[in-house]
């Protein structure tokens, strides 16, 4: 919604001015908007800057999608000795260690964000890895584990 600058008023009219030609003026004429400021403190980004600074934060985000499906998978396999709930916090901190080191790499990639964007460095794709990991690990280790589960009460013959 745009903000209206206030309206002086005009001089108050002479009786022998013509009324028709007051009202003509006022609804010709178009109120100036207010300039917004906030947009004035941004620097101003061309379109190729914008390009490339998308392709890397997509870049990033494929990044930590395969992290997450790699770690998912290794952590099945490298965490089988363990045993009961101590399995399940290394593997949650196996997975924080490695979204770690993806945000090592994505500063590696000397991405030009301006200073409003430097949280997108950790925060690009962290929900998709943390689900993907967790989905991956949760899948892969129930794949592992399929054929050494027992049928329960009921024996089948």
């Amino acid at each position: 919604m745009a903000k209206f600058k206030k309206k002086k008023s005009a001089p108050t009219p002479d009786p022998k001015d013509s009324k028709k030609e007051s009202t003509n003026e006022e609804n010709s004429k178009i109120p100036e908007t207010e300039s917004n400021d906030t947009s004035a403190s941004e620097p101003t980004i061309n379109h190729e800057e914008k390009s490339e600074k998308d392709k890397k934060l997509n870049r990033l985000f494929w990044l930590r999608v395969a992290c997450a499906v790699i770690a998912g998978t290794i952590a099945t396999f490298i965490f089988e000795d363990i045993q009961g709930e101590e399995r399940r916090w290394a593997s949650i901190a196996f997975m924080i260690i490695v979204f770690i080191v993806t945000i090592f790499i994505a500063k590696s990639m000397n991405m030009q964000l301006p200073s409003s964007d430097r949280k997108k460095i950790v925060t690009q794709g962290i929900g998709s890895y943390i689900f993907l990991y967790l989905f991956v690990w949760i899948l892969t280790y129930t794949i592992v584990h399929a054929g050494s589960v027992t049928t329960g009460i009921i024996p089948i013959s």
